[in-house]
């Protein structure tokens, strides 16, 4: 676990000035937004921050904006849930967004029940969203919020979505959403109106509700749930075990409880081949702890580091960075390094020369990614800053705090080898830094909490010519800036690579303002506003 924070917190910063006391800028709001919506999990504590004070802040600005600007809104409640992979920001964002608008009676842009529809994304969102709803709004839930939870229940309900998120642990079950929305099946799913009813009767009736005869998955679920609990290990274990266990859509995380005893080798190699490459990972110290074979452990390596698979599973980088320090056998740290290279697959490979800064500071180490991680935003910055240098033509890689120091590499080095060359470096001195390696680059990017400290004059990139771009990935969504808005100064923000493709386009004049709206030369396009400009300059991406 991170360290605790130093009893000496900074005092509470004076309008205009970082929380290290430094100088700084008030973003416009959707720019605040953005980036606060990127880099904060739900409740999640930061150095500068307490987790209510973010949340309450994340929610007043989806409440400002989406009154202010709904379409913009509406689209990066969308992208957070798509793109962004950010579920519970979305979900708590679009709740934020109906509550406002009807409390306004705001007419225009996206309707309320698109926003909430546009946010579910998997079977049990539907409910969490409903929980969020009645635990701070109140049990009276609008019309459009029912609307939209119904039309995401068409979309996602399934028998596999029914025995994997229908569960006792969650606060509204499946018939609850479908008693309170009165969702009608979708007219191209015939099968759905009997699974609704079934729905409905595991709810209310579980001793007597029967799956549908015509459900293989449910019948065939129900037929394993019959088998004697003494059976149960040699069917798992039979010829045919993990194709019984497929079809009857049985979860690893069932199978324990079924089984009545802990998992074996032979019970994971069972289970494996039905397992997506997210419970892989999370499953590879138990792999180890239970000793499954060579072979078993070679098919989950193939499957982890699959192109494919990654692309599918939509995780973030620090996914594979966490699950190597989870399982530090060697025999997964190929695999791994494999699958972390595949999930930055989108880092550009920038031309001519670039300066890549990456802070070391001391709330660079104790924040982490999230409340559940032990990885710290330091070791993050690291992974991208090293993976900008390794894609890029010609790269200085520097990590900064009091001093600089520069982090050395060979091209085609694992990304992983050339993070464990950086240090802790203390205080945030960013225009120093930039002082002193700045040498005539192409551009500089800035990986940081953007917390600079205030020994020098001047934001940080006034070292930098203002012809030259200088791009600041912000991984904490504070609310101070460290440089103003203005032409070739753009921030980006958050714990995913797509930013980073928005470099490129920026530079080969492709103006993009936000990363789910485009601008061409000719500014045709939905949503997007001037780039170049001393308002947009400081881009949100």
């Amino acid at each position: 676990m991170p360290q605790q924070p130093p009893v000496h917190h900074p005092p509470t910063p004076r309008p205009f000035h970082t929380y290290e006391g430094g100088p700084a800028f008030v973003r416009e709001p959707r720019d605040e937004l953005f980036l606060l919506a990127v880099g904060n999990f739900v409740a999640q504590r930061t150095f500068y921050e307490s987790g209510t004070e973010r949340d309450e802040r994340y929610v007043r600005l989806v409440r400002r904006l989406a009154v202010e600007d709904p379409a913009w809104t509406a689209g990066l409640l969308r992208w957070l849930r798509g793109e962004g992979n950010m579920r519970t920001a979305s979900l708590v964002g679009a709740a934020a967004y109906v509550r406002a608008r009807l409390e306004a009676r705001a007419s225009g842009g996206p309707s309320n029940r698109s926003v909430i529809d546009s946010v579910l994304q998997r079977a049990d969102e539907p409910g969490e969203l409903l929980a969020h709803w009645t635990s701070v709004y109140g049990r009276n839930v609008p019309q459009p919020v029912k609307r939209g939870v119904a039309d995401a229940v068409r979309r996602l309900y399934s028998s596999r979505s029914l025995l994997k998120y229908d569960t006792p642990s969650h606060g509204f079950r499946f018939g609850d959403v479908l008693n309170l929305v009165h969702a009608s099946p979708d007219p191209e799913k015939p099968w759905q109106g009997a699974l609704f009813r079934y729905a409905l009767d595991r709810r209310h009736h579980p001793e007597t509700a029967v799956p549908p005869a015509s459900d293989t998955v449910l019948t065939a679920h129900r037929a394993l749930m019959d088998v004697p609990v003494e059976a149960r290990r040699a069917v798992v274990t039979g010829p045919d075990g993990s194709e019984r266990l497929a079809a009857a859509g049985m979860t690893w995380e069932a199978l324990a409880g079924w089984l009545h005893g802990p998992l074996d080798a032979a019970v994971w190699e069972a289970v494996i081949p039905a397992m997506g490459p997210m419970a892989l990972l999370r499953n590879l110290r138990n792999f180890d702890a239970a000793k499954i074979s060579a072979e078993a452990a070679r098919r989950v390596a193939d499957r982890i580091s699959d192109a494919e698979e990654v692309a599918r599973s939509r995780q973030f980088p620090m996914r594979y960075l966490s699950a190597r320090t989870r399982a530090p056998k060697r025999r997964w740290a190929a695999a791994l390094e494999e699958a972390l290279g595949h999930s930055l697959a989108n880092v550009p490979a920038l031309p001519g020369r670039t300066l890549i800064l990456v802070d070391r500071s001391d709330s660079m180490f104790w924040d982490t990614v999230s409340e559940r991680s032990t990885l710290t935003r330091a070791a993050a910055a690291a992974v991208f800053g090293c993976a900008l240098a390794l894609r890029a033509e010609q790269a200085d890689l520097v990590e900064f705090g009091w001093s600089t120091k520069e982090v050395p590499f060979t091209p085609g080095e694992p990304v992983l080898d050339v993070r464990r060359r950086f240090h802790r470096l203390g205080g945030t001195h960013t225009t120093k830094a930039l002082r002193d390696r700045y040498r005539g680059h192409d551009r500089v990017v800035i990986v940081t909490d953007e917390q600079a400290a205030p020994h020098h004059p001047g934001g940080p990139p006034e070292p930098v010519p203002a012809e030259i771009p200088v791009y600041t990935w912000n991984l904490a969504g504070y609310h101070p800036a460290h440089a103003p808005t203005g032409p070739h100064r753009h921030t980006f923000g958050g714990l995913t690579d797509a930013a980073f493709r928005m470099i490129p386009l920026i530079e080969s004049g492709l103006r993009a303002r936000w990363p789910w709206t485009t601008h061409d030369e000719t500014g045709a396009a939905a949503g997007a506003e001037r780039l170049s400009s001393g308002v947009a300059g400081q881009t949100g991406v």
